[in-house]
C-alpha cells in the first residue's frame, strides 16, 4: 500500500511539474500554397516525337515530391441534361483496341517534368493509326497535394470528383501550348 500511494505523489508531482518555455520552432509553410492545380496540353503523336508528349510542368505551377499528378485525356462530348456540350474526360492509361491493334495513351511524371505517350505491344505500328487517334489531343494534368491525395472520398477515376475536391474550376485551369 506504501509503494502505490508513493507511486501516485510522484505521479502528482511529475505531471504538477513546469519547466521553461522551450525555443521557437521553424514557421512552417502557410497552408494556402498546398491547392491543387490544374493544366490543359493540346499535342499530336507522331515518329518524328517518338510518339510522345513531354516537357516541364508550366512555371506557374509548382509541384511537390509529395503530389499527385493525375492525366486525363478529352474522349468525347456529349450532350448534358440541360442540353449543353460537355466534356467526358476519362483518366490515363486508356487502352485501345483498333483494327491496327492495341495501344494505350499513358504518361510518367515527376515534380519536375511529364511524359505522355503512345504505348503497345511491339505487333502495334503506330503509323497505321488515324488521325483521330494521334492529332490535337488534348490532356488536363491534375496535381493534388498529399494531403488531398490521401483523401478516402477520393475517386481518382472521376475527373469532376476530383475537381471537385480539389477545389478547381475551369477557369484555374492554365492552357499550354
Amino acid at each position: 500500500m506504501k509503494k502505490l500511494a508513493l507511486l501516485l505523489t510522484l505521479a502528482v508531482v511529475f505531471i504538477s511539474c513546469e519547466g521553461p518555455q522551450g525555443p521557437r520552432g521553424f514557421d512552417g509553410r502557410n497552408g494556402d500554397d498546398f491547392v491543387a492545380q490544374s493544366y490543359e496540353i493540346t499535342g499530336s503523336f507522331s515518329a518524328l516525337n517518338n510518339y510522345e508528349i513531354s516537357g516541364f510542368h508550366p512555371v506557374d505551377i509548382t509541384v511537390f515530391e509529395s503530389d499527385m499528378i493525375l492525366v486525363y485525356i478529352s474522349w468525347e462530348t456529349v450532350t448534358a441534361g440541360d442540353g449543353l456540350p460537355t466534356d467526358v474526360w476519362r483518366l490515363v492509361p486508356q487502352t485501345i483496341y483498333s483494327d491496327f491493334g492495341e495501344f494505350s495513351y499513358n504518361y510518367d511524371s515527376t515534380f519536375e517534368d511529364i511524359r505522355i505517350f503512345l504505348d503497345g505491344p511491339s505487333t502495334t505500328d503506330f503509323n497505321l493509326l488515324a488521325p483521330a487517334d494521334t492529332d490535337n489531343q488534348i490532356f488536363r494534368v491534375v496535381i493534388l497535394p498529399a494531403d488531398l491525395a490521401n483523401d478516402p472520398t477520393l475517386d481518382i477515376t472521376d475527373y469532376n470528383s476530383v475537381m471537385h475536391l480539389g477545389g478547381i474550376t475551369e477557369t484555374d485551369i492554365l492552357k499550354v501550348e
